[in-house]
């Protein structure tokens, strides 16, 4: 069993993170539906977004798991609760109320033609209208867009606080200590990609994606799966090394898995009613959920073996992630909206919306960490008394952190 921070998940946090600001860009240059659409969207960099599109979210919700797990060592059920209460619901009202609405506001701009101010709108929004419709579809108004991942992971940490309490620390102990067992050599993958697998083919026809919360029981299914094998894996110090020594394994299978996804997603729309492409579809489902395991012990294993130390800039990143987080989409909207007039090639447009939104993030964050009451609006906790920027987790568990490895 392993009580020591485990340094390499926090890098693998923070660079999780770093890869949604790329992914929201690229979403404004396929063909996929999104708040807003450059005139040049194609599927020309689709394969690339399917490299990191089954398994980011997956990942950091298995994180967040672990950094749960580490917390309920440190402090009493009820106030792991109550701190990561008030660290996520309190930025994800301020989120709804301020930094999410100019996304929406863009969008019917841009799909409705909306010739309101922004003023206007935010009274609709505060309201709820939802009048604004488009082929049978209407926009939810007011709406936590990108921010699901935070409701979703305080909704979790609810029902692992429900489970730490009626279970209680001992068996809890012992549930890790049996699945650690289990999960050696091949069964690493392969019985993990198995439940993904049954959960997909079992439910993702009938609960599409919603990310609402309610109804919502594909996403549930397979990202709670996720966030308790973090939790239950956490001191697993056996289960880490062997996610290590299969990780040259896991990185053929990512690469193999998207290889078939990028084919089937590019095929012709008529191609797939050819019955053997109908009769093979549990095998593409499969195909799928490999792609979104194996890339997860892929970067763990690489991880673990390159990335097991701490660094001031360790612990400036981890706590900077979140607030930029809550950013970045709203500044990649308004931006593509804004620059849309200056007609540039997307392979510019695009690298230009990356550095600004990166720049802006980080700048954002340096006024947001020095001014005490915007902290816990971006989650972050009291500053902390020493000059350099450190994790709460490193100095103990007073002042956990959304989504940092001990940090709540």
């Amino acid at each position: 069993m392993n009580n020591q921070r485990l340094y390499f998940l926090d890098w693998i946090r923070i660079f999780a993170f770093f890869v949604l600001i790329f992914y929201h860009t690229g979403m404004y240059y396929v063909t996929w539906d999104w708040h807003v659409k450059s005139p040049y969207a194609s599927d020309a960099i689709e394969p690339l977004m399917l490299l990191s599109s089954p398994w980011r979210l997956g990942l950091l919700f298995m994180i967040s798991g672990v950094a749960t797990a580490f917390m309920l060592k440190k402090v009493r059920v009820g106030a792991l609760l109550k701190q990561r209460s008030w660290r996520l619901l309190v930025p994800l009202v301020f989120g709804m109320l301020v930094i999410v609405p100019p996304q929406s506001y863009f969008e019917v701009v841009e799909k409705l033609n909306y010739a309101g101010s922004y003023l206007n709108f935010m009274r609709l929004y505060i309201q709820g209208y939802h009048g604004f419709c488009k082929d049978g579809h209407c926009l939810d108004l007011p709406t936590w867009n990108h921010l699901w991942f935070v409701v979703y992971l305080w909704a979790y940490t609810m029902v692992i606080g429900a489970i730490a309490v009626l279970a209680g620390a001992a068996r809890l102990q012992s549930w890790s200590d049996k699945l650690g067992r289990l999960l050696n050599g091949w069964k690493i993958i392969v019985l993990p990609v198995l439940v993904l697998f049954i959960v997909r083919y079992a439910l993702v026809e009938s609960f599409p994606a919603t990310h609402a919360l309610v109804n919502d029981w594909y996403n549930h299914a397979h990202y709670f799966f996720l966030f308790m094998m973090g939790a239950m894996l956490a001191m697993q110090n056996g289960f880490w090394a062997n996610v290590d020594k299969l990780r040259w394994t896991s990185l053929a299978l990512w690469l193999g898995s998207w290889a078939v996804v990028t084919c089937l997603h590019l095929m012709p729309e008529s191609m797939g009613d050819l019955p053997l492409v109908a009769q093979l579809k549990p095998v593409w489902r499969l195909v799928f959920c490999i792609g979104q395991w194996a890339p997860i012990m892929a970067i763990c294993g690489f991880g673990h073996r390159h990335l097991a130390f701490d660094s001031a800039k360790r612990r400036y990143l981890t706590e900077a992630v979140f607030p930029v987080y809550i950013l970045h989409q709203t500044l990649i909207v308004g931006m593509a909206h804004t620059l849309k007039p200056v007609k540039m090639a997307p392979g510019v447009e695009g690298a230009v919306l990356i550095v600004l939104t990166f720049v802006l993030s980080f700048g954002i964050f340096e006024v947001v960490r020095r001014v005490a009451v915007l902290r816990p609006l971006f989650g972050l906790g009291k500053a902390p008394r020493t000059s350099v920027s450190m994790s709460p987790a490193l100095e103990g568990a007073q002042q956990p952190m959304p989504y940092g490895l001990n940090n709540g």
